[in-house]
């Protein structure tokens, strides 16, 4: 048996090399023990930017294309399996496993850099263009996915054979040691991409940050530790290849700010106003200024269009004022345009908003344009706002409170919506009615969306309520309000909107007779919606639960 530290027999290859591998250990310019710490430091800083691509990929996808739980389970699935295909490939690069880690580091750190700048800039100047390019968002973030993978994955062989070289150790032990450096570091990266990189950084000065920071590691330890395990070609080579790196990802990011007014120009045009991260999503204003009409884009998607939001809230709101309407909840309508029309009817005493986003508040009671629209309806004294989630004030809310429940939510598809599409929050609002409310909510376009509209329809039968389906037509733009917020093509994006007013018994569709007269909406058009629903019903779906949603 040959001790771990003895040399080896003549003619056997030193312990410290695997066959094909290197013929000595690392000559190192520190002591094995510092030099096995700063290896082992090197893998924690490499696996936090790593996850930190990971989750930045994740998160822009999601909010570029939508539907977080199919964008998350592309690039996870895709990367995983590519980290295997790329820890295959380094096999090959272990006798030059000092250059080839840098090499790879340099690498990792361009590619998972400018990912999501190239992602941004594919989405805002091709996501128009339809035919090959229709889809030029989602073949990038599955390009960038395999190229990082490969990448990480193949980190792993050439740190082993570089700690292994510095100090023998069984290779379990040595395992172990990796894992722990790099499970440690994964930690740190996805805890800083939420609390420090997104909300102080963005999106993507954060990876053209994580980026540098990545070349920096990675060229620092192999010039400063295995610098005299590399040729001088080599070290000159790595050294021009990270000064490059670098160079590339500190110019965007001194582009960065006129790069997105470009890229959100080239997405909304060039009549932007206002344009804002919260801590919840992008808010967007254009418009509202010189004629031009105002639109409020939440996360990419159009949530009020100027030219015909009175279509919209006019059909969500009346209908449900039909009625005793005393006390009323409005969840969402951050923007103050549901609660402008509840406050058209005489007898509204007190009206509740519950809106999660602080800043949309902010900008309805402050934006002249936006305060004008909602003719200052926060400035009411009987409206009280909230800025909570709407299913968790919900939970603690007094029953049997309102007679009046308007559900102004974003569209049922958006993955982070679904909860409040469930069976489980039909409850919950079902629970705060008080004897012969209504409940109305927004359900997504008749036309365009049927089985998630019929689906709303069967979860709130569900939840106990009795229904009366009908839709407004009105929507004249390619922005989607759905789960998808790619404009790909104009002459398929939703043109109507779909709604369910709902009560424990069966709810007769009108105005209130002795309410005000709609601008828009007619005893007429509103018959003619609830029939043109109806013409759409798909029977037998099953109802939306949180633990499974079926949007």
């Amino acid at each position: 048996m040959i001790e771990p530290h003895a040399p080896a027999p003549p003619g056997c290859p030193p312990p410290w090399s695997a066959p094909g591998g290197p013929a000595g250990p690392a000559r190192l310019p520190v002591r094995p023990g510092t030099g096995r710490f700063l290896v082992l430091a090197g893998v924690f800083v490499c696996a936090a930017c790593g996850l930190v691509y990971e989750l930045e990929l994740v998160a822009l996808a999601s909010y570029l294309m939508g539907d977080s739980v199919t964008q998350a389970s592309v690039v996870l699935s895709v990367m995983v399996f590519a980290m295997g295909i790329g820890s295959l490939a380094a096999k090959r690069l272990r006798p030059l496993a000092a250059a080839g880690f840098g090499a790879v580091e340099a690498a990792l750190a361009l590619v998972g850099g400018c990912s999501a700048m190239a992602l941004y800039a594919v989405f805002a100047w091709t996501g128009d263009w339809g035919g090959m390019w229709a889809n030029g968002p989602r073949c990038l973030l599955v390009a960038f996915s395999l190229a990082t993978g490969l990448l990480i994955g193949a980190e792993v062989p050439l740190l082993m054979e570089l700690i292994q070289r510095i100090r023998r150790q069984d290779a379990g032990g040595a395992v172990a040691d990796l894992s722990a450096a790099d499970y440690v570091g994964a930690l740190v990266g996805g805890l800083a991409f939420p609390f420090l990189l997104l909300p102080f950084l963005g999106q993507l000065t954060g990876a053209l940050l994580t980026g540098a920071v990545n070349a920096v590691v990675g060229g620092a330890l192999v010039l400063g530790l295995f610098r005299r395990d590399l040729t001088r070609r080599a070290r000159w080579l790595l050294l021009v290849g990270n000064a490059l790196v670098l160079a590339v990802l500190a110019s965007a990011a001194v582009l960065v700010d006129d790069f997105e007014r470009a890229a959100r120009q080239a997405v909304y045009g060039d009549d932007v106003r206002v344009a804002l991260r919260t801590e919840v999503q992008e808010v967007v204003l254009t418009g509202g200024t010189h004629g031009r009409p105002l639109d409020l884009f939440l996360d990419g998607r159009l949530r009020v269009g100027g030219r015909d939001e009175l279509r919209y809230h006019e059909a969500l709101v009346h209908p449900a004022m039909s009625g005793p309407h005393a006390r009323v909840l409005i969840l969402g309508g951050g923007d103050g345009l549901a609660t402008r029309e509840v406050l058209h009817h005489p007898g509204v005493d007190r009206v509740d908003v519950v809106e999660l986003d602080a800043e949309v508040i902010r900008l309805a009671r402050t934006d002249p344009a936006l305060s004008a629209l909602n003719r200052h309806a926060f400035g009411d004294p009987r409206v009280h706002v909230t800025t909570e989630d709407a299913f968790s004030w919900l939970r603690g809310a007094n029953p049997a409170t309102y007679d009046v429940v308007v559900s102004d939510l974003p569209d049922p598809g958006i993955t982070a919506s679904t909860k409040l599409y469930s069976q489980e929050f039909y409850g919950l609002a079902r629970r705060v009615l008080a004897p012969g409310g209504r409940l109305v909510v927004h359900a997504g376009p008749v036309a365009a969306g049927p089985r998630a509209y019929w689906t709303v329809e069967a979860t709130l039968r569900a939840a106990g309520f009795r229904t009366a389906p009908y839709g407004t037509g009105g929507r004249h733009t390619g922005f989607a309000a759905g789960p998808d917020r790619t404009p790909a093509d104009r002459s398929r994006a939703p043109r109507d909107w779909g709604f369910v007013l709902a009560a424990r018994t069966e709810p007769r569709l009108r105005l209130d007779p002795d309410g005000p007269r709609p601008r828009v909406l007619t005893e007429a058009s509103l018959a003619a919606g609830e029939r043109a629903a109806r013409r759409t019903r798909i029977a037998g779906l099953p109802a939306s639960t949180l633990v499974h949603p079926r949007y």
